[in-house]
């Protein structure tokens, strides 16, 4: 990994982009389904049931859900028949999901706080690993997908949802317009909290394109990889296999 990292449109050490996000997860966790909602226009909702389905849960399975605090993916994975163990790096997140299943009622979920980079884990342990618009605020990006691929069985299957870059003529500019000018100010509104927002806006410009992501999960050693990409890969699901 190089000697900084991004943070947002800012060039930082690796050490600060950890302590940074942890502080933008903080602040945004009691208010994080608004956030999505207002970055999406409440459509990661249909993102997400798309992206459970094509993970194909299924009973008696193992699936590990990444930066998965709040419970949106483990709650659609369980109802599939799978034990779903939910890890985040942010136990503020973490209080959020652990919350919102009691509510619901839903039992038998194992929560834990965990760096993507570094998983406690065994080896050839899950059977699904999942990680749902968190992957592109992981410090070391490459070393969380090795992390992925070592604790998967042969086998086992990859699925990421992220924002990525549309290639829809037209629909890009709207976009950056709406999302640089628009969600920001609906932190503000919303959560008193505008420069959190404004971090997740840029973060997404940031990431990796989709054949560039691609490559980087092939590098970590998954196979038949592909890229699902929707709104014209506004957001895409990629996914690969562990044999």
């Amino acid at each position: 990994m190089s000697d900084t990292v991004s943070f947002g449109y800012e060039d930082v050490s690796p050490t600060e982009k950890t302590a940074r996000v942890r502080g933008v997860f903080s602040s945004v966790a009691s208010r994080y389904d608004v956030m999505n909602d207002a970055m999406s226009g409440g459509m990661h909702r249909l993102w997400k049931d798309r992206f459970v389905r094509r993970v194909k849960p299924r009973e008696g399975e193992q699936i590990l859900d990444m930066a998965g605090g709040t419970g949106d993916i483990a709650f659609r994975l369980a109802a599939g028949g799978a034990s779903v163990t939910v890890a985040d790096i942010n136990p503020e997140m973490l209080e959020v999901g652990i919350g919102r299943a009691q509510q619901r009622g839903i039992d038998g979920l194992v929560w834990t706080e965990a760096n993507a980079e570094v998983l406690t884990f065994p080896d050839r342990f899950f059977d699904a690993y999942t990680i749902a618009f968190g992957i592109r605020n992981v410090t070391d990006i490459p070393a969380a997908l090795r992390e992925a691929h070592r604790v998967l069985r042969r086998g086992g299957r990859f699925f990421c949802l992220e924002f990525s870059t549309t290639l829809w003529p037209g629909f890009a500019e709207v976009y950056d317009a709406y999302s640089h000018r628009l969600v920001p100010k609906l932190g503000q509104l919303l959560a008193q909290d505008a420069d959190s927002y404004r971090y997740l806006v840029e973060s997404i410009r940031r990431f990796p394109d989709m054949p560039t992501f691609k490559r980087m999960i092939e590098d970590a050693g998954f196979v038949q990889t592909r890229v699902e990409p929707m709104l014209g890969g506004l957001v895409a699901i990629h996914s690969g296999w562990k044999i």
